[in-house]
């Protein structure tokens, strides 16, 4: 069972959620916050595996709350939800270390297997916003347009880490490239140890900064 704080200002939209939510057995909404200020003490409280998260929100935004959360000794897994026109926020919260963005007009069935995703450790970026996000690491990134690969770096494991920067999943990629999943994990892991990072999230910003992207 995942279980699951829902963090949004707007009563409708957490009971939409809600609503979606109570309709798949393997998730469990255990509470809900109108602001960050609220969702941290909820977190606190109630030591949910994920959080789901409005971005905009009064007294306290959903990117702040996520850098209180990254502060604590817990790993939270954060979920922010979000619309296309949030591009800078996107990427502050991708430096921040969070897990994944959703749209908020996804169906149930996107809904349920990004969380699940999440939860089990993946970096989820659905296509739409991954694009705008590299548009936008891009325009970050125009002083390092020089920098070197880093050395070891293989031109495959630069394939899979511009994969992973489309917001694709293991299996995704492995599909795209016509190899094993089990191929593509030991590549992400060496991706990571190359560029000295600890998530797939990381991965895409130092790969961006280093102009592998």
């Amino acid at each position: 069972m995942i279980r699951l704080v829902l963090v949004d200002d707007h009563a409708l939209v957490r009971q939409g959620l809600r609503g979606l939510l109570d309709l798949t057995p393997d998730l469990r909404v255990v509470g809900e916050a109108v602001d960050g200020e609220e969702a941290l003490r909820k977190v606190a409280e109630l030591n949910p595996d994920v959080v789901l998260m409005d971005v905009r929100m009064p007294r306290m935004t959903g990117l702040e709350a996520l850098r209180e959360l990254r502060r604590g000794p817990v790993h939270r897994r954060v979920v922010l939800l979000t619309t296309f026109d949030e591009d800078a926020a996107i990427v502050e919260a991708l430096r921040a270390g969070v897990q994944g963005f959703l749209l908020k007009d996804v169906s149930l069935e996107e809904l349920s297997d990004a969380i699940r995703r999440v939860h089990a450790g993946e970096t989820l970026l659905p296509p739409g916003v991954a694009e705008r996000v590299t548009r936008g690491l891009l325009e970050l990134s125009r002083d390092f347009a020089h920098a070197e690969l880093p050395e070891g770096l293989t031109r495959r494991e630069v394939e899979v880490l511009r994969l992973i920067a489309r917001g694709l999943s293991n299996r995704e990629i492995a599909q795209a490239l016509g190899t094993a999943e089990g191929t593509v994990k030991n590549q992400t892991s060496s991706i990571l140890s190359k560029l000295g990072v600890r998530d797939r999230t990381r991965a895409v910003l130092r790969g961006m900064e280093l102009g592998c992207l």
